[in-house]
């Protein structure tokens, strides 16, 4: 799993189901990604009830508290769902929680056959469900499309095995690595297509966070802004800033009392400039400092308690580099303009330690690539494995 992670069931090599189970789990897999922004700290679920190989009913789980997707695609099945199969995306629940249990809902409107994607990763409760229904007389099938089910609630089972948020880096770079000009020029490396990307991913990841160093070159918002008729779900902004070096009049701390802020800084960082941040609604984290930085790691497991189950870094340099050298980061997006800077004191994409071995290179796994006008996003993980 890399970092020393590991989970009980793992990835099957084998494919389960039949070719008509994995159609059906492919519709219940796009209908868990509409809700995705919205769940957290709950996955993204999606659910379909197929009756003689129709689908007679529809359902995801659309917000955090609010009923599960096997619930919704129940209540869509109705008279229908009696003695149907029923395919959702993750193990169906077996406890009591903000919502009763999904299984006694299963049982109660008489469904015939569950097909799951994935099992519920924590180990608490894995296998719960399928037990409890099985001894209850439902056939069960298990693990279909789980790959792509695991793929889609990444930062939910990191989180559920950890406690600890998933960590995706982004960055935009010229095509010979520069993410800024020796002035910390940044607007703009990329065109309206990635950043508009960007926004996205902010809108469906729980928290976004920078260093200092980039409030201070860019004075931020660090907001998701996307056209929409309907609110836009918006990240909770972290800065690193072991010494509370942002200034009160940045954008961050001008809008702290309308999109949550919180400000890492270390444990003697000067209470003079604690009082003014908290006046205006940021939320200030003193925590240990390592070499002179807040310790990440620390500043990870906080974030997990609130719970933010998500984190899209987004620079600069220094920050990138600690987490990916700290063995932190999960995932990244590094975008490349088709523009070359040349000037060699711009500034790097990231900055790590020294290495005088390509052998000694941090190696990465499951590379994407994909295009926006004549910009090229990579994207991969650190890990070989997913979660």
């Amino acid at each position: 799993m890399g970092k020393g992670m590991s989970h009980s069931q793992g990835i099957d090599s084998q494919e389960q189901g039949t070719e008509q189970d994995r159609q059906h789990m492919r519709q219940a897999l796009e209908l868990a990604s509409r809700g995705s922004g919205h769940t957290s700290p709950n996955p993204v679920v999606g659910s379909v009830v197929v009756r003689r190989d129709t689908v007679v009913g529809r359902g995801y789980h659309q917000k955090a508290g609010g009923p599960h997707a096997e619930i919704n695609a129940l209540r869509d099945a109705g008279r229908e769902a009696v003695g149907s199969t029923l395919y959702v995306t993750l193990e169906p629940c077996n406890h009591f929680g903000r919502t009763p249990p999904c299984t006694h809902a299963i049982l109660d409107a008489g469904i015939s056959r569950v097909v799951m994607g994935m099992m519920d990763p924590n180990p608490k409760v894995e296998g719960g469900g399928a037990s409890f229904l099985e001894k209850n007389g439902v056939s069960i099938t298990r693990r279909v499309l789980e790959k792509e089910c695991r793929q889609q609630n990444q930062a939910f089972i990191k989180h559920s095995i950890s406690g600890l948020p998933h960590v995706t880096l982004k960055a935009a770079a010229t095509l010979d690595g520069r993410i800024a000009t020796r002035t910390g020029d940044s607007r703009w490396i990329t065109n309206e297509e990635s950043r508009s990307f960007v926004h996205e991913l902010r809108a469906e990841l729980d928290a976004i966070l920078v260093g200092i160093g980039t409030v201070l070159a860019d004075d931020p918002q660090l907001t998701a802004r996307l056209p929409s008729e309907f609110p836009i779900p918006q990240p909770v902004r972290v800065v690193v800033d072991s010494r509370l070096q942002i200034p009160v009049q940045s954008r961050l701390i001008e809008t702290a009392r309308d999109v949550p802020l919180w400000i890492a800084c270390g444990e003697d960082a000067p209470l003079d400039r604690e009082e003014p941040l908290l006046e205006r609604g940021a939320q200030v984290l003193r925590l240990p400092l390592t070499d002179n930085h807040v310790h990440l790691k620390s500043l990870l497991k906080e974030l997990g308690k609130l719970p933010l189950t998500s984190v899209l870094v987004e620079g600069g340099a220094q920050i990138l580099g600690a987490f990916i050298e700290e063995g932190l980061a999960d995932a990244f997006h590094f975008f490349f303009a088709p523009k070359i800077l040349g000037d060699p004191k711009g500034i790097p994409m990231i900055r790590g330690k020294l290495r005088e071995k390509m052998a000694e290179a941090i190696p990465t796994h499951g590379m994407r690539v994909r295009c926006f006008g004549e910009d090229v996003m990579l994207s991969g993980r650190f890990q070989e494995n997913l979660y």
